[in-house]
């Protein structure tokens, strides 16, 4: 029998690099509060997830039950979780970084625990049922020449740009951003200037944990949640982070477009089930090749 040929279609490779850019612009939105915790702060907040999921149910209530927007539900938990950061923090803080023993691989049992007592509480509280919401742009689209943009990736484009200009912009132009960029690095110069490093860690804690009520919103925009849905994203933002090099707003959002882009090609020509494990192939490939990240100093 004669061999089938394939095609090669760049029309379809161009829809898969469009819908990666603005895949890859919600994974920064998602990630950009764990630049902030692990990138800035050396925490290893491997709860993140969990919070962003926590979040998303959040949105989920709020939505349900009063009819609130998505984008603004996620407006309302910011400051809750912004408290829920600062408290945290300090049981982090009180419990191994004040000893200063084995806080790295102790904090990580700690966050870890942390992250499945948010599992199982979402677990008994409200199911193990998707939960989705109702926006008027979700399940429409924005026809562009032969493409169909999803409005939902659109929504998530325009909250990721956003969130990552007011971070760049507030640890660039305030001393209390000066100072969360020093804290990690020498908190003795940041004693000699007047500041205190647990507070600066603390408030800085509190901004990447108060992030996460709009990136909550966006999770649920985006696709319905699960309980279960922080397993398949602590991969992600820890890839994106990683290769943004630690701390580095603009190249959290970079990397997060690289891998956006490059999980819609696989998606596109391989199918779906190898398109989760791209996240820790490309993590493993910039640790083992440029360890500082690609855009780290």
């Amino acid at each position: 029998m004669p061999r089938a040929v394939t095609m090669f279609s760049f029309d379809l490779l161009l829809d898969a690099v469009v819908l990666g850019l603005l895949l890859g612009c919600f994974y920064a939105a998602v990630s950009i509060g764990l630049s902030v915790t692990f990138g800035l702060l050396d925490v290893p907040h491997v709860a993140h997830p969990a919070f962003l999921v926590a979040a998303s149910y959040g949105v989920y209530l709020l939505n349900d039950l009063w009819g609130i927007d998505p984008l603004l539900a996620g407006l309302v938990l910011t400051p809750v979780f912004f408290a829920v950061g600062l408290f945290a923090y300090w049981v982090y803080f009180e419990t191994f970084e004040k000893r200063g023993t084995d806080q790295g691989v102790r904090g990580i049992a700690f966050f870890f625990g942390i992250a499945f007592i948010i599992e199982v509480m979402i677990i008994l509280t409200m199911g193990v049922d998707q939960r989705s919401v109702q926006a008027p742009y979700i399940g429409k689209s924005l026809r562009l020449w032969d493409m169909r943009i999803p409005m939902r990736l659109i929504v998530a484009f325009g909250v990721a740009m956003l969130l990552t200009l007011l971070l760049t912009q507030y640890l660039s132009r305030t001393f209390t951003g000066w100072a969360i960029r020093a804290v990690a690095q020498d908190e003795g110069a940041l004693r000699l200037m007047g500041a205190n490093p647990y507070k600066i860690k603390q408030w800085a804690f509190g901004i990447g944990t108060a992030v996460l009520g709009m990136a909550g919103a966006l999770l649920i925009i985006v696709a319905p949640v699960d309980p279960t849905l922080d397993r398949a994203y602590i991969g992600r933002t820890f890839c994106v982070v990683v290769m943004a090099g630690l701390g580095s707003m603009s190249g959290t959002l970079a990397a997060a477009v690289i891998l956006g882009v490059s999980e819609s090609i696989v998606l596109t020509l391989f199918g779906a089930s190898w398109a989760p494990a791209i996240s820790f192939a490309m993590l493993l490939a910039v640790l083992a090749v440029r360890p500082q990240g690609l855009f780290g100093r």
